[in-house]
C-alpha cells in the first residue's frame, strides 16, 4: 500500500535491513581480524599487513593485541632500514616511518581521547624515536609531540590527563638536550605557557598546580634568595587577588589554599618561600584577611569566602601558638554560622569545628 504516492515499509521491515547490515558488517570484521592473525601468525610483516591492521584498529582501537602487532611489523620494517640503509639514508626512513605512524594516531586520539592502548603505542613509538635516532632528531621528534599536546590543550585546556602527558614531553625533551647547550630547562618557557592558559580561562585548576610546580623548580634552579621567593610569592597573590574578583570560582580557591600552607609552620618547608620569619607569616596572613573581608562586600552568600577567613584565622593562631580567644573566636564562631547555613552538605565538619572552639 501507498499513501499520496509514498511507499510505506513496516518498522519489521526496516529493523530486518538494519539488522542484515549490521551482520555484513560483524562478518568483514571478522574476515579482516582472521586475515591479521593469519598474516602475524606466519610471520609475513608485509605493507598489504600493516595496512589491514590500520584497517582493523580504525574500527576497535580498543584491541590491545592489535597493537601489539603493529609493533612486531614496525620493529621489522625498522631491522630491515637498518640492515639495507646506510647510516644517514636509514635515520631519515626510520624519522619518516615513526612520523607517519604518529599521524596515523592522531585522528584516533580525536574520537577516542581516552583509549589508554592509542596513547600507550604513541609512547612506545616516541621511545623507539629515543632508541633508534640520533638525540638531535629525536628531540625534534617530542619538540613537534610538544607543538600537538597544545593544540589538544587549546581545545580542552582543563583536561587533567593532557596537562599530565604535558609534564612527561617537557621533561623528556630536557633529558634529550645536547651536550652542547647543557642543561636545558624548559621551566621558564613552560611557566609562560601556563601564564598565558590561566589568562585564557581563570577555572583552569590543572594551569594552577603545574604553574605551582614550575614555580619551585624556577626558584630552585636560579638558586633564588629568600628576598627573591618573597617577591615571587608577592607576585603570586596580586595574580590570585586580581583572579578572585570571581570568589564563587572553586578552582581559584583551590589555589589560595595552597598559597596559605606558606605560612603553616609545619608545611612552609616545601614551598616557595619557606624561611619567613613568623612576623612576616602573621604579616601576610592579616593582610590576607583583610583583604578576603573586603571581597565579603556585595558576595555576602559566597561560603568560599567564610571559609578562607576561617582558615586564615586560624594558621594565623596556629603560628602564634594560641588559639582563637574573644574578639577574634567570636569572628570565626560567626563566620562558621553563616557556613553552616550556606554549605548544609557539610554542616557535620562546622558543626564539629564549632565545637571543638566552644570546648
Amino acid at each position: 500500500m501507498a499513501s499520496h504516492g509514498i511507499p510505506r515499509h513496516s518498522s519489521l521491515e526496516a529493523t530486518g535491513e538494519a539488522r542484515q547490515e549490521e551482520l555484513r558488517k560483524i562478518e568483514k570484521y571478522r574476515d579482516l581480524e582472521h586475515t591479521v592473525r593469519d598474516e602475524i601468525a606466519g610471520n609475513r610483516y608485509t605493507p598489504e599487513t600493516f595496512q589491514k591492521i590500520s584497517e582493523l584498529l580504525k574500527k576497535n582501537p580498543e584491541y590491545y593485541t592489535v597493537w601489539n602487532y603493529r609493533r612486531k611489523v614496525i620493529r621489522h620494517e625498522f631491522s630491515q632500514i637498518a640492515a639495507e640503509e646506510s647510516n644517514e639514508a636509514g635515520v631519515d626512513r626510520i624519522a619518516s616511518l615513526i612520523k607517519t605512524d604518529l599521524q596515523f594516531l592522531i585522528p584516533l586520539l580525536r574520537s577516542f581521547p581516552k583509549c589508554y592502548w592509542i596513547w600507550n603505542y604513541r609512547l612506545w613509538l616516541l621511545d623507539e624515536a629515543k632508541r633508534l635516532l640520533p638525540r638531535a632528531v629525536a628531540r625534534k621528534v617530542w619538540q613537534e609531540e610538544l607543538g600537538l599536546v597544545g593544540k589538544m590543550l587549546s581545545l580542552d585546556s582543563r583536561n587533567f590527563h593532557g596537562w599530565g602527558y604535558r609534564r612527561f614531553v617537557v621533561e623528556t625533551l630536557e633529558t634529550l638536550a645536547s651536550e652542547e647547550e647543557g642543561e636545558k630547562s624548559l621551566a621558564q618557557t613552560e611557566f609562560e605557557y601556563a601564564k598565558k592558559m590561566i589568562g585564557t580561562n581563570l577555572s583552569n585548576f590543572s594551569a594552577w598546580h603545574y604553574r605551582t610546580k614550575l614555580i619551585q623548580r624556577l626558584l630552585s634552579e636560579k638558586s633564588a634568595s629568600d628576598e627573591e621567593r618573597k617577591q615571587m610569592l608577592n607576585g603570586e597573590l596580586d595574580l590570585i587577588h586580581r583572579a578572585l574578583c570571581d570568589p564563587y570560582d572553586q578552582s581559584l580557591w583551590f589555589y589560595h589554599q595552597n598559597l596559605m600552607c606558606i605560612f603553616d609552620p609545619v608545611k612552609s618547608s616545601r614551598t616557595m618561600a619557606p624561611n619567613l620569619t613568623k612576623a612576616e607569616r602573621l604579616e601576610y596572613l592579616r593582610r590576607e584577611i583583610e583583604e578576603i573581608q573586603e571581597m565579603l562586600d556585595g558576595a555576602e552568600d559566597c561560603k568560599y569566602l567564610y571559609q578562607a577567613l576561617i582558615d586564615c584565622t586560624l594558621l594565623a593562631a596556629r603560628v602564634e601558638g594560641t588559639t582563637p580567644e574573644g574578639d577574634q573566636k567570636q569572628r570565626v564562631l560567626d563566620w562558621l554560622s553563616e557556613l553552616k547555613q550556606q554549605d548544609p552538605l557539610r554542616a557535620g565538619r562546622w558543626l564539629e569545628l564549632e565545637q571543638s572552639l566552644s570546648g
